[in-house]
């Protein structure tokens, strides 16, 4: 009976199993589907079905606790089923007559439309429980609570209150749950998560990893650089800190230990670099997508805007890096260790050339981001063809949908539970509230109105993906930077990336504290050292608010060009300047008036006036140029010693 038992439970395995991989197979089709032009599937319906298939994946993979269960038995499971069938019925419920649903929503909900409301978010707040944690879900009630009962609290934050019926056309209509956050992954962000799925079914990680062993292993510090270029690298196409700490991480971090960097140090590197690649083009994750939605800017234009900023980021971890590794006498790794750069840069052509076709139909040929990345995703399948010692093949399309469509149910969660706060903010005002009085603090003083801003970015941030915290920041704050008369693009941009900076802020920095796991280091030791490391990622946003030609490039005359040119060189030379007075050794220990002295250089580099900045650029290129010197001479000092010893 036992053995029957047994067998009985792997049959319901390997079915169970055999149909998520046909709803990801299905998934990944339809969106595919929506890229010919003779399909034609009305965009509300695909949202619904993306939303579906989004809740199937959560339910059908994860347990309760969040974690990747799968089958257990009918009696464990059959909770998670019954979330799945109310996920369908709300799918198709939508989708039998749009028109007429979206019209009806409009007057007044039936009771049938209350009742799909109701799964529509119990199945959200749940799906998005399981995958990111409490906090967002406990914020959606909350303002849900706020509609229903907002009419007994005193003062400001009294309103007339709503009924049942007038709070559930708001979430299931096009302002919620399925509103402009799901709306973006359907049509955007899909897309390039079936672009970074085939450059990883296709071992991009392991090309990546080898291309950054070639480019910086030799280096002083190598080990630590290459987590850097390989992080940067990978994380512009997965757009995600963790999985970019997580899958980069596992090969870094212990190289970096073994070299001699402290535990601590490497988990911290490998967060803030994988956290920079939310802010990297050409793929800065599902964020940037709803940026380019929200303030109806093209994707492509973003990308432009975002270089530089991601660039200033990058250089000064870098040269932190690398005056940690002049302080330890850390030397590169030993040819033995490196792999040809000609063999690499040949097995890395598969993947670099999609990358090179995605930018070309974004920037040269005007193409929308999704459509880019659909092409950039045929070129990852015909790249591959060619390559004869793992060559593309049906099994890896699969793998590719599988992952794909997995992928996108924690993103699909947190973005459906943001549509219920965005449509809850809008019913009730708490929105423009909040905007109102970030209008007055700035009235009185901007930079007051821009700390505020940024710490309320980063509270909401706190173990919730990067994507939701924008969307809430966004729906609550940027109305009042625009009344302030700052640039649209500046004031999103600076919600970004405050969003994006939670990651590596204590006590919730989710990628500092997954980096500290595989270093076996202090969480918090980890947290903190990674603010320092990523000083450059906190500073930046107010350099571009107070300075917009920084991602508005102008040149349109001889003069705005000229302006536009200082601003971007001496926003790269920032870098170095407050490296060195993070990492406190440039070829020697500084002091701490030292310190305090290349952090005032560094600030009077982001001055918006030529005739400030123009002087100090000038000593600037002079301490460049100076400490360069003196570190090659103090490296070969102390190599020439090791090789004595």
């Amino acid at each position: 009976m036992d053995n029957e038992a047994v067998q009985s439970t792997s049959m319901w395995q390997k079915i169970y199993f055999t149909a998520i991989s046909v709803l990801c197979y299905i998934m990944c089709i339809m969106h595919i589907a929506n890229f010919i032009p003779q399909v034609y599937i009305k965009n509300y319906s695909l949202v619904a079905f993306t939303y579906m298939f989004g809740m199937m994946m959560c339910y059908l993979i994860y347990n309760f606790r969040g974690k990747a269960a799968y089958w257990d038995s009918w009696k464990t499971k059959l909770p998670d089923l019954l979330l799945t069938a109310g996920a369908i019925f709300v799918c198709f419920y939508v989708s039998y007559d749009v028109d007429a649903f979206l019209t009806r929503i409009q007057l007044r909900a039936t009771g049938l439309d209350m009742v799909v409301g109701i799964i529509a978010t119990i199945t959200v707040l749940e799906a998005c429980r399981r995958l990111t944690g409490p906090a967002l879900p406990v914020i959606a009630l909350i303002t849900i609570l706020y509609a229903l009962l907002g009419n007994f609290l005193p003062g400001p934050l009294q309103i007339k209150g709503y009924s049942l019926n007038r709070v559930m056309r708001s979430i299931i209509g096009s302002q919620g749950i399925l509103g402009s956050a799901m709306t973006t992954v359907t049509n955007t962000v899909f897309a390039f998560l079936l672009f970074g799925a085939f450059l990883n079914v296709c071992g991009a990680n392991d090309i990546f990893r080898d291309l950054s062993i070639a480019l910086a292993g030799k280096k002083r510090g190598g080990p630590a650089k290459m987590a850097v270029i390989a992080s940067c690298i990978f994380g512009t196409i997965s757009g995600s800190p963790i999985s970019n700490v997580a899958s980069t991480g596992a090969f870094t971090i212990p190289l970096m230990k073994k070299t001699g960097y402290r535990k601590e140090f490497a988990g911290a590197v490998e967060a803030v670099a994988s956290t920079g690649g939310q802010i990297m083009p050409p793929v800065m994750g599902a964020a940037a997508f709803l940026l380019a939605e929200f303030t109806g800017i093209s994707y492509a234009e973003v990308c432009l805007a975002a270089l530089v900023p991601a660039l200033m980021y990058y250089i000064c971890l870098f040269k932190v890096i690398d005056c940690e590794a002049l302080r330890l006498r850390l030397m590169g790794l030993s040819d033995e260790e490196i792999p040809p750069l000609g063999r690499v840069l040949k097995k890395s052509a598969k993947l670099l050339i999609p990358i090179l076709v995605l930018l070309l139909a974004m920037l040269a040929f005007g193409r929308t981001a999704a459509r880019s990345a659909f092409y950039a995703a045929i070129s990852v399948i015909i790249c591959d063809l060619f390559d004869k010692e793992d060559r593309f093949s049906f099994k890896k399309l699969l793998r590719g949908f599988e992952e794909t469509a997995k992928g996108s149910a924690t993103i699909l969660a947190a973005c459906g539970c943001a549509g219920i706060i965005t449509a809850m903010l809008s019913l009730t005002g708490l929105g423009l509230t909040f905007s109102n009085f970030i209008f007055q603090l700035g009235n009185n003083h901007l930079l007051l109105s821009l700390i505020f801003a940024m710490i309320v970015s980063i509270i909401l941030g706190m173990g919730v993906p990067t994507t939701v915290a924008y969307i809430v920041t966004a729906t609550s704050m940027s109305a009042a930077f625009t009344r302030m008369g700052l640039p649209t693009l500046s004031s999103h941009m600076f919600l970004l990336y405050f969003a994006c900076m939670s990651n590596i802020t204590p006590p919730v920095a989710i990628a500092a504290y997954t980096g500290a796991a595989l270093a076996g280091a202090s969480p918090m030791k980890v947290g903190l050292l990674s603010v320092r490391l990523g000083i450059v990622g906190f500073i930046v946003p107010y350099i571009f608010i107070y300075n917009p030609l920084l991602l508005g490039w102008d040149f349109s005359s001889v003069a705005a060009a000229a302006d536009t040119i200082q601003t971007l060189i001496a926003a790269v030379m920032v870098a170095w300047p407050f490296a060195y007075c993070m990492s406190g050794f440039t070829y020697k220990k500084l002091s701490i008036i030292e310190r305090l002295l290349y952090g005032l250089l560094g600030f009077m580099l982001v001055i918006p006036y030529w005739y400030i900045n123009v002087p100090f650029m000038i000593i600037t290129a002079y301490f460049m140029y100076t400490n360069s010197k003196k570190q090659k001479e103090y490296e070969k000092n102390f190599m020439a010693t090791a090789a004595a010893g």
